[in-house]
């Protein structure tokens, strides 16, 4: 496995500047987030900033393992399903022209809907997926989804569904188990549910359950990373474990993104030494 930090951490950075501490704080790899608010939204990103990029990338020899897209792929009104879906399509433009020596990233996207929602919303999002896996696929690209609490998309049992509702190979998950740990699923029935389809993971911290819940920076909270990496690994999961800090972290004022990259790899870096499994 391997040890990664999302630049979802670290929106107003520069990418030049969060890169080189994502590198020189000591993770292997990274998520890039091109959704709007972020530096590296996906309109300002013209053929020479993608080369700059890949250059980057390679310079501290850090891994691309996902890029975050995140749209709805829900939306009732035409104009904003199109607009979700111009830029779910860019965005998978965008991992074929960052494609590393592994090959490209996989597109990380969450469903948008809502969780009441589901029984009415669920034929929409097997037409609207298969549609993105499609285009992905004649791309050589993953589609990675990932379940999220409160979203159509927030069980292992529904994901399991719509998984094989879909039937397309390139179609897997985005692996977040806080979004689980919240809804009072054990660490175990998440991971074996779960790992055999993911291509991908996020790790935070956590504290309470829906809907008293908050999330937090590795270390106050919680979670058991160290059960959880022995999970996966007996799951046979071999990707990366990329720590994303949450919005409900970031509106802190005292938020300081560069402290919880360092906070995240002193807490991520002690649970794969203490539970024995090796990362690279």
């Amino acid at each position: 496995m391997r040890l990664g930090y999302s630049t979802w951490s670290m929106p107003m950075l520069p990418v030049e500047e969060a890169l080189a501490v994502i590198a020189r704080t000591g993770f292997d790899s990274t998520e890039l987030t091109v959704i709007p608010g972020w530096s590296t939204e996906l309109d300002t990103l013209d053929r020479a900033a993608r080369r700059r990029l890949r250059e980057l990338l390679d310079y501290h020899g850090l891994r691309l393992p996902a890029i975050a897209g995140h749209r709805s792929l829900l939306a009732t009104d035409p104009a904003e399903h199109a607009e979700n879906w111009r830029r779910l399509t860019g965005a998978i433009d965008l991992c074929v022209d960052l494609a590393g020596p592994e090959g490209p990233p996989a597109l990380n996207t969450t469903t948008g809907g809502q969780s009441g929602a589901w029984e009415a919303t669920k034929d929409l999002l097997v037409e609207r997926l298969g549609r993105l896996c499609d285009y992905a696929a004649a791309r050589g690209v993953t589609i990675a989804i990932e379940p999220h609490v409160s979203h159509a998309l927030d069980t292992p049992e529904r994901t399991l569904w719509l998984l094989q509702a879909v039937g397309r190979p390139n179609l897997k998950v985005a692996f977040d188990i806080s979004h689980f740990n919240i809804q009072g699923i054990p660490i175990e029935q998440s991971v074996e549910t779960m790992a055999p389809h993911a291509v991908f993971t996020h790790v935070k911290d956590e504290r309470g359950q829906v809907p008293n819940f908050e999330f937090l920076i590795p270390g106050e909270g919680e979670f058991d990373y160290v059960r959880y990496l022995k999970a996966m690994h007996r799951m046979g999961y071999t990707g990366d474990i990329c720590v994303e800090i949450s919005l409900m972290v970031q509106r802190r004022p005292t938020y300081d993104p560069v402290a919880a990259c360092q906070q995240s790899y002193a807490v991520l870096s002690r649970a794969f030494a203490e539970a024995g499994v090796p990362r690279g």
